[in-house]
């Protein structure tokens, strides 16, 4: 069966029109869905019944319940783990600010890129998700908080250039303004640096927010956290931002991970500052969230601040990201690996490294 909710309007209006119904009726289901946020073809009440019935046996409708959800003592994050159709389970974040609701979504279930101190990876991937499956997780979350969703980062479990033609479709629905029509500037989209896919996403036309995650500031260490990092180095890597800088005039933002006795010396601070010298961009400090699988330990809060003046000494633009639902499996695929260590929650993985 199709999967729906990752239909177009003009997709799904041609679809239905083969049906023999007008094509009115196709604006109107995909405003139940990714509008009012329809749990299904029963609530969308200005349809026929026939043809509500036509639909259901045609489509698959995805509709995530959280199987379980967490929530930070602050009362301002919530981790939410659901089970997609095939019993194949991710994660979804959100955290409440000042400014609105921000969300943050899978785009894959694990991932293959296999950063050393990354819970997502642990596992290998399973699969990519369909752009219906990354905007059903934006529903899920507004549907269960009650709250409008106001931003919504693709940082979750995955590489979300690794699942471009889906993410590419997931961001024209999102901000289509017959679903919810969230700007594409309150996107943010996070990668670990697939260059190719980088000058790729340049050409688009899009106004969305590119996050790279560095974590190194030079090679040598950088192979050594994120094995992307043998196949793209780091110059090719800032030639690619450069160009998407050029290209949309969005600045960008650069994920380091600070993790204790090995990226978070003066060393590392003065080396990524001659890196990032001269290219339009914001550094966001994050203290690295442990992760029992792995040995890293987060930098001390000392060293994170000492971090950030010497950047700044180098008129680098930098902030050090708030600590957000620490208290609650925080790191991404944490909660998701905890329920797979369970003996009923197994699964098979693809545990093939991309770059090995």
């Amino acid at each position: 069966m199709t999967d729906i909710k990752s239909m177009t309007l003009e997709g799904l209006t041609e679809d239905i029109l083969a049906m023999g119904e007008k094509p009115f009726r196709g604006r109107q289901i995909y405003k139940w869905m990714h509008g009012k946020l329809a749990e299904g073809f029963a609530d969308m009440t200005d349809l026929s019944e026939p043809l509500r019935r036509a639909c259901a046996a045609r489509y698959q409708f995805t509709l995530l319940k959280p199987a379980e959800v967490q929530e930070s003592a602050a009362k301002d994050t919530k981790k939410l783990l659901f089970a997609l159709p095939d019993g194949i389970l991710i994660e979804s974040v959100w955290m409440k600010y000042r400014h609105g609701n921000s969300v943050c979504i899978s785009s894959q279930a694990g991932c293959r890129m296999g950063c050393a101190f990354c819970a997502s990876a642990i596992g290998g991937l399973e699969r990519s998700l369909t752009a219906g499956e990354m905007l059903e997780q934006v529903y899920a979350v507004s549907r269960y908080t009650g709250e409008r969703v106001t931003n919504v980062v693709v940082m979750g479990m995955g590489e979300p250039l690794d699942n471009y033609d889906n993410l590419l479709t997931f961001i024209k629905m999102l901000t289509d303004e017959n679903g919810l029509h969230i700007s594409q500037r309150n996107i943010t989209v996070s990668t670990c640096g697939l260059v190719p896919e980088i000058y790729r996403l340049a050409d688009e036309g899009l106004q969305i927010t590119l996050a790279v995650s560095l974590h190194a500031p030079s090679d040598e260490l950088r192979r050594q956290l994120m094995p992307v990092a043998r196949r793209y180095g780091l110059r090719e890597l800032i030639d690619a931002c450069q160009h998407y800088f050029a290209k949309t005039g969005r600045r960008m933002t650069f994920e380091y991970s600070m993790i204790k006795g090995i990226n978070d010396g003066e060393k590392e601070a003065v080396a990524l500052a001659g890196l990032l010298r001269g290219l339009n961009c914001h550094v966001n400090l994050i203290s690295v969230n442990p992760v029992k699988e792995r040995d890293f330990m987060a930098s001390d809060a000392t060293n994170i601040k000492e971090f950030k003046n010497k950047l700044e000494n180098y008129r680098i633009n930098v902030t050090i990201r708030r600590e957000m639902g620490r208290d609650i499996d925080g790191a991404c695929g944490q909660l998701r690996q905890r329920f797979k260590e369970q003996p009923a929650k197994g699964g098979k993985h693809d545990q093939s490294g991309f770059f090995d």
